[in-house]
């Protein structure tokens, strides 16, 4: 699917980022595609050095890699880098997670039920991208609650270093019909912080993390 073009402006470097990011998380631009800063100029319809600072940009945040003889690429993540993240994602989750828990607002707790029925819909419609937005919006709700903004970039910027993989993952889950595994943790880490309960919070995303991992090293060890 082309990209759309861009309005010209004085930020047209920042929408040739926006652009090109989205691609790659959404697993539009699946790992190991080649970035041909022409090509993607004249999609966008602007010069090629938006293209380019953009695509530095994203070498920056470890979504995009330079390989001899082809140029700018997807970065492919080797097994090891892949659990690297998710020890790193388990660490700083947890207690994300517990120190969120302790601060959500009943409002809050409101936007969590409201985007658990817009998930469960996702899952029904076999929507896996929708499904991952919601799921790490819901995250984000609580992890933000901790009010460490630092912390939940930090966590944003890794989820988007794995964002195809978690694709992959959860669309064969649900090619596999294991659509209750998929709510799981949702149902329960909500249920968690409505009551207050820090260490079920942190507990719930130890074990989601934990189970996500096994995953992994399942599945890349074929």
């Amino acid at each position: 699917m082309p990209l759309s073009k861009l309005q010209a402006n004085a930020r047209v470097g920042d929408q040739a980022y926006e652009a090109l990011h989205n691609a790659i998380v959404t697993g539009e631009y699946a790992a190991g595609r080649r970035l041909q800063i022409r090509d993607l100029a004249a999609e966008l319809g602007i010069s090629v050095m938006p293209v380019r600072e953009a695509i530095k940009r994203l070498e920056e945040v470890g979504l995009v890699e330079t390989q001899p003889y082809k140029g700018a690429v997807v970065k492919e993540v080797t097994r090891e880098e892949l659990l690297q993240i998710y020890a790193v994602r388990r660490l700083l989750e947890v207690e994300a997670a517990r120190a969120g828990a302790s601060s959500v607002r009943k409002s809050d707790v409101a936007r969590l039920k409201t985007m658990y029925k817009k998930l469960v819909k996702a899952i029904e419609r076999d929507d896996v991208v929708e499904y991952l937005d919601l799921d790490e919006e819901m995250l984000t709700v609580v992890y933000s609650a901790s009010g460490n903004a630092v912390l939940v970039e930090t966590i944003r910027s890794l989820w988007d270093r794995c964002r195809f993989y978690k694709i992959v993952g959860a669309r064969g889950e649900m090619s596999d019909g294991i659509v209750a595994h998929l709510l799981e943790y949702q149902q329960a880490l909500i249920e968690a912080v409505e009551s207050g309960d820090t260490d079920g919070a942190a507990k719930i995303t130890d074990d989601s993390l934990d189970a996500a991992t096994q995953r992994i090293t399942v599945a890349m060890a074929k």
